[in-house]
C-alpha cells in the first residue's frame, strides 16, 4: 500500500471550533479503546525502567486535549512515579481548557536544551513529510534529556478497512475524513527507521527502538546519546 499525502482537515485553520472539539473527542475515545493510550504508556514505561527514575518531566507535542496522558499519569502515580506533563499544540483551541498549555511550532520548540526528560507525541508523525520528521527528531532530541517517544499509526490495507468499519463510532465527519487520510499517509516501521538513520551522520546517530502494538500502532523510542 503506497503512502499518499492527503491534507487533513484538523491541520487547517478552516475547521470550526465546534467541529475541532467534536473530532478531538472522537480521537480521545478511539485512543482509549484501540491501543493509542496503551502504546504511549508502554513507551513511558520503557523510559522509566531504563532510567530507574521516579520523576519524569514530559513534553507532549501536538497534544490536542491530552486525554491519554491524563489517564496514564495517575496509573504511574499509584506506583510512586510522578509524570510532570506539559502540553504543546499549534492551536490554542486544541489544548485542554483546564491546563496551561503552550502554543508553538513542534519543529521549533520554544525551550532551552535539555528542558524535559522526554518529548512525546501521539498521532503526529504521519502529519509530517520525511524531512519534517527528521527536523522534529533533531529538535526534540535537543530539548530532551533522555528520549523522544513517537506513537503513531502503521499504514496497512487492513487498517484502512478497519477505519471504514469504525465510521459509526465517529460522531464527527471530520474524524471520518481525517481517519482515512491518516492511515493512507502513515508510515511503516522500516520507513521511520530509515528516515531517522539518514538524518544523522553514522557516528552521531541515536539508538532507535521500534515496537509494534495493538491494532496497527507503532511505538518508537529514540534515545539521546
Amino acid at each position: 500500500m503506497q503512502r499518499v499525502n492527503i491534507p487533513e482537515i484538523l491541520d487547517t485553520d478552516a475547521c470550526p471550533a465546534s467541529e475541532v472539539a467534536a473530532s478531538l473527542r472522537d480521537l480521545s475515545r478511539i485512543n482509549r479503546w484501540f491501543g493509542g493510550v496503551a502504546t504511549t504508556e508502554a513507551l513511558i514505561e520503557r523510559v522509566v525502567k531504563a532510567t530507574g527514575t521516579k520523576h519524569l518531566s514530559l513534553l507532549e507535542v501536538a497534544a490536542g486535549h491530552g486525554q491519554g496522558l491524563k489517564i496514564i499519569a495517575p496509573r504511574f502515580a499509584k506506583r510512586g512515579i510522578a509524570l510532570e506533563v506539559t502540553f504543546l499544540d499549534r492551536a490554542h483551541t486544541h489544548l485542554p481548557r483546564e491546563d496551561h498549555g503552550v502554543v508553538a511550532d513542534a519543529l521549533a520548540l520554544p525551550f532551552p536544551d535539555c528542558a524535559f526528560d522526554a518529548i512525546s507525541c501521539s498521532l503526529f508523525a504521519h502529519h509530517l513529510d520525511p524531512p519534517q520528521i527528521a527536523s522534529f527528531v533533531k529538535e526534540a532530541l535537543r530539548v530532551c534529556k533522555r528520549a523522544v517517544l513517537i506513537n503513531d499509526l502503521v499504514r496497512h490495507p487492513l487498517h484502512l478497512a478497519l477505519v471504514y468499519a469504525g465510521f459509526p463510532l465517529m460522531r464527527s465527519p471530520v474524524s471520518r475524513f481525517d481517519g482515512v487520510a491518516s492511515v493512507r499517509k502513515a508510515y511503516v516501521p522500516d520507513e521511520i527507521r530509515e528516515i531517522i538513520s539518514t538524518a544523522f551522520l553514522p557516528d552521531s546517530a541515536p539508538k532507535v527502538e521500534i515496537f509494534r502494538h495493538y491494532l496497527f500502532r507503532m511505538g518508537v523510542v529514540i534515545w539521546k546519546q
